[in-house]
């Protein structure tokens, strides 16, 4: 990877193709970096272009960026819903008990969005995957010490993650009612 910055420029044009009874907006974005040749010293120039097909109005750059990737991006948290988190399992005779275990896998869901949302963007875990932030923060040995007015959870002095996991539950207690 370059260290270089990428180019990227938008770009609109009207276009028809043949099976197309009227012309339709065409966005293009077209990025350009240096990347290193494998097993020598000399970099080559790769562009990629991506182009999309739409009624909207705006920009170029505004529907690339803020109406095109946002959709990739909700289309990347279902997938995280389904894969992660198992929600498209539905293995109970009853639709009821179906429905009760998908809103359960939203409950869960929900959780775990807040909890990444709460981890820093400086800390390596903020841009990871749910399945990580389990492992991670979730599933670690701690003693819980009910209070009246609080709970209390002492972590391990060798909990690596000891830093993290406290402003993580400030920051979910600071989002709550």
């Amino acid at each position: 990877m370059s260290s270089k910055a990428k180019l990227r420029t938008f770009a609109s044009f009207m276009y028809q193709a043949n099976s197309w009874k009227r012309p339709r907006k065409v966005v293009a974005r077209l990025e350009c970096s240096l990347q290193p040749i494998a097993g020598e010293t000399d970099m080559r120039q790769e562009v990629d272009i991506r182009y999309i097909v739409t009624s909207l109005e705006g920009t170029a750059q505004h529907l690339y960026e803020n109406v095109y990737c946002q959709r990739g991006q909700m289309e990347n948290l279902i997938k995280l819903h389904k894969a992660q988190l198992a929600s498209d399992r539905m293995s109970c005779h009853s639709a009821t008990a179906n429905q009760v275990r998908l809103v359960l896998h939203t409950a869960a869901f929900w959780l775990m969005h807040g909890v990444r949302a709460a981890i820093p963007r400086t800390n390596p875990l903020a841009g990871c995957e749910f399945a990580t932030i389990r492992e991670r923060l979730i599933k670690i040995g701690a003693r819980v010490i009910e209070h009246i007015a609080r709970i209390r959870i002492q972590l391990p002095t060798s909990c690596p993650e000891r830093a993290l996991f406290r402003t993580v539950a400030l920051g979910l207690l600071l989002s709550g009612p």
